[in-house]
């Protein structure tokens, strides 16, 4: 009795597995974008790190990071930019002319969750970009730069799995600026006001730890900041022990209420699936 349902769930997640690699290899014979987006992350990393160079100069310790640091921060940054998708580039944009156009009714057919399928495509997509983008710029800038780099290989496992979770907030975060075409028909400005949330509360711009006061507190406890300023302190090893966990509780916490929030927008929004344009 017990075994048709345990059989039909391997299947999904075999399933999910092969839209994830696809994902991976969907954005991997991309080969002339990926070289311009390495050589753009670079560039912008060296801007960064001689700005963050001449500010940690004259404030030294800032924000309780020194220059090593400081630098690590920058080209973490970098590494992460593209992978979190905190300028966009992911899904979303493909997910919001499918609903435009009508043929999210398509995809509603599917035997698979609408949700997780999309979820299984952006961490392929992100695992590449991770590896794509963010290797060649992270090596340059520890290349030129005294860059802080992790004590021992538990770090760098630590850090592994705190992006991990980084990617599926992000990918939350994303899913529901996309389900708003539901109700917008065209979530640019959606998907616009999204990407400059995250540039701030992130970190992309400057750690959320220099923000001052209450401004500090709450950019902390918004969930872009799972998406670089946890992965960096957890890689800076500021994050180790009893913290770790309460690192990687507070991105998963943040992964399954966005998620769950998904899915219940999800539930509304595909009762009012307009096809457009016959």
């Amino acid at each position: 009795m017990g075994g048709k349902p345990v059989h039909e769930a391997r299947v999904r997640w075999r399933l999910y597995g092969l839209v994830a690699a696809g994902g991976f290899r969907r954005y991997a014979t991309y080969r002339a974008a990926t070289v311009a987006g390495v050589f753009t992350n670079t560039v912008f990393g060296f801007i960064l790190a001689y700005a963050y160079t001449a500010l940690w100069d004259q404030r030294p310790g800032l924000g309780g990071y020194d220059l090593p640091q400081a630098l690590a921060y920058v080209w973490l940054g970098q590494a992460l930019l593209a992978a979190a998708s905190l300028m966009g580039g992911g899904f979303e944009d493909e997910l919001m002319e499918r609903i435009r156009t009508g043929a999210v009714a398509t995809d509603l057919y599917r035997p698979a969750d609408l949700q997780m399928w999309w979820l299984a495509g952006d961490l392929g997509r992100g695992a590449f970009q991770l590896l794509g983008r963010g290797v060649v710029p992270m090596v340059a800038g520890a290349l030129a730069f005294e860059v802080a780099l992790p004590p021992s290989g538990w770090v760098w496992a630590a850090f592994l799995g705190s992006v991990a979770l980084a990617l599926v907030v992000s990918f939350a975060l994303r899913y529901l600026v996309a389900l708003s075409a539901f109700w917008l028909m065209d979530g640019a400005g959606a998907a616009q006001l999204s990407w400059l949330a995250g540039m701030f509360f992130s970190g992309m711009l400057l750690p959320l730890n220099l923000f001052p006061g209450a401004l500090g507190e709450v950019a902390r406890a918004l969930p872009w900041s799972s998406l670089l300023q946890v992965p960096a302190d957890v890689y800076l090893g500021r994050r180790t022990g009893w913290d770790l966990v309460a690192a990687y509780g507070f991105q998963a916490g943040w992964a399954c209420v966005l998620l769950l929030c998904g899915r219940l927008l999800q539930s509304v929004a595909t009762r009012r699936v307009v096809v457009q344009g016959g």
